[in-house]
């Protein structure tokens, strides 16, 4: 009988399903924002990584793109130059002008020209600062002077740029021809004056004259030249 009673006085368990769906929903609960935060900072993560990963090529790709203008550029002046009398002279003198890197023909053709005048001021300052005043020396400086003027109506007749197009007519081309070709005949001109004098400053008008020659003759070549120029970049292009 005790044994009887003492059951009987914890009296009935009663078991609460509320309860039971309480408990049973908690870790649900828990293991959803636990997915939710694993799968945040994963996004998180692999966004990083994409960010990071455009930045670094970016980074890495950039500088290469001046380096291939570059070598277009010095591909063309190349192929320009090996239709002149003074090829490395031509390279060195239009790759140390082109800046910042230009491969346009027609943009090329006009540095030649700027190149030339560049040279030949540096002649007509020379000129200017002799201190011999013999009539040779004298008709030199003219000669210079109006072949720098020749070269100058060259380089404005060159007219480049985006939607300037292809200017570049028969008769402009015979006139860009006649123009240098009158800036090469002065300055052969100004020395067989002063070696007929038997002039003092013979050979140093001849030293100082000698890249002028080669860089107007260069530009000279580039003019007459121009049309098979551009057929060979062409069949360069498309091999």
């Amino acid at each position: 009988m005790d044994s009887i009673n003492f059951v009987k006085g914890y009296g009935k368990v009663t078991v609460n399903p509320n309860n039971l769906e309480n408990q049973t929903q908690k870790p649900s609960h828990k293991r959803r924002r636990l997915i939710a935060i694993s799968a945040l900072l994963f996004l998180s993560l692999a966004i990083g990584l994409v960010i990071g990963a455009l930045i670094h090529e970016s980074a890495t790709e950039s500088p290469e793109l001046p380096s291939l203008a570059s070598n277009s550029a010095d591909s063309t002046i190349r192929t320009i130059c090996n239709f002149t009398r003074f090829p490395d002279a031509c390279v060195s003198s239009m790759t140390a002008a082109n800046n910042p890197p230009e491969s346009d023909p027609k943009a090329l053709l006009k540095l030649s020209v700027e190149v030339a005048i560049t040279e030949t001021s540096k002649l007509s300052s020379a000129l200017e600062s002799m201190n011999s005043g013999d009539a040779a020396t004298r008709d030199c400086r003219d000669l210079v002077e109006e072949a720098l003027s020749r070269l100058n109506d060259s380089a404005v007749a060159i007219v480049v740029g985006p939607g300037k197009g292809d200017d570049l007519t028969a008769e402009k081309m015979k006139d860009l021809q006649t123009w240098i070709g009158t800036a090469a005949t002065d300055e052969e001109t100004c020395l067989d004056g002063l070696e007929e004098t038997g002039s003092a400053v013979f050979d140093e008008v001849k030293a100082k004259m000698d890249k002028s020659k080669e860089y107007i003759s260069n530009a000279l070549a580039i003019v007459a030249n121009f049309h098979a120029i551009l057929d060979k970049l062409k069949n360069t292009v498309h091999r």
